[in-house]
């Protein structure tokens, strides 16, 4: 979200304020026995606790910063400005599937039969996630977006990630397609609204955390449990939904008012979080850390 305008030096400050105070006060709410979970909240690996709080603060910090040089003109439209490398993104985000059985099974905390449950819900979200995206770009521009479709399926994850222990099969690729959907829109809605996010990631971890974790209260079940329906449309009525709401709204609120207050902190003390303008035109592969990143388009004066 801050990436090509920010300063290493104050990013890896916030990262460290981020990570020791700030994400770990949060994720006790849910995951050591605070007041979330005796709400009885369900986020089973994190759409809210992990996705939407880093969305938060990296959206608080690229409002702070102001969108990078030439990515709107002068009437104020987004400009397309197109990464470097397809094949490495679209290797990136496979990778990160991989890392998602990791991520999610393991969340589990034991190796037992739900196990491979879980990772099968994961694998059907992201494939849900994947054909969502490819059809509204397709009916959208005529042709599928790959970078649409490499989001797709990072948020058909995402959207999992609060359920893969609480949706069935069918629940969990539904709430992958529609994560698919839901971030293409939501990439062009912050667009309109003049917010520079160079590869969706509020999009793909806010958004659809937040719908990964609302999903639960429309058509979750007590999977390892009873086998109850929780959601509104399973016969658990509207408790499961509000209390899925209030966890999203408390994890919203905590996250952009600490980092907005960390964010300026910063700021002030380093002279400001963005680089001048010279740098960010240099690239900051150069200007803050002294190299190429990419040595074939390099310039060279003799």
């Amino acid at each position: 979200l801050v990436a090509e305008r920010v300063k290493f030096g104050e990013f890896v400050v916030f990262s460290l304020v981020l990570t020791a105070f700030i994400y770990p006060i949060a994720g006790s709410w849910q995951w050591n026995g605070g007041w979330l979970s005796e709400a009885g909240f369900i986020d089973f690996a994190g759409s809210s606790i992990v996705h939407s709080v880093g969305a938060w603060a990296g959206l608080v910090g690229a409002v702070l910063l102001g969108p990078r040089i030439g990515k709107f003109d002068a009437n104020g439209k987004a400009q397309a400005m197109p990464g470097h490398n397809m094949a490495l993104a679209t290797l990136g985000a496979l990778i990160l599937w991989i890392g998602w059985y990791g991520f999610n099974p393991g969340s589990q905390l034991a190796m037992d039969q739900w196990v491979p449950y879980v990772a099968v819900t994961t694998t059907l979200a992201a494939a849900g996630g994947a054909i969502g995206a490819t059809v509204v770009t397709t009916i959208r521009n005529g042709k599928p977006d790959l970078t649409m479709i490499i989001n797709g399926i990072l948020a058909g994850l995402v959207s999992v990630t609060a359920g893969c222990g609480n949706l069935t099969l069918a629940g969990a690729w539904l709430a992958g397609l529609i994560g698919g959907i839901i971030v293409v829109f939501s990439v062009s809605a912050l667009d309109s609204l003049g917010i520079d996010d160079p590869v969706g990631a509020f999009s793909v971890h806010g958004t659809c955390g937040i719908w990964g974790t609302i999903v639960i209260g429309l058509w979750g079940y007590d999977i390892q449990g009873t086998g109850a329906g929780l959601g509104l449309f399973t016969g658990g009525g509207l408790g499961q939904l509000w209390i899925q709401i209030v966890g999203v709204l408390a994890y919203a609120v905590w996250t952009v008012a600490t980092c907005y207050v960390t964010w300026k902190v910063i700021g002030a003390a380093f002279g400001g979080i963005r680089v001048n303008r010279l740098q960010e035109e240099q690239g900051l592969d150069i200007s803050e850390h002294g190299m190429e990143a990419y040595p074939d388009y390099a310039m060279v004066t003799k």
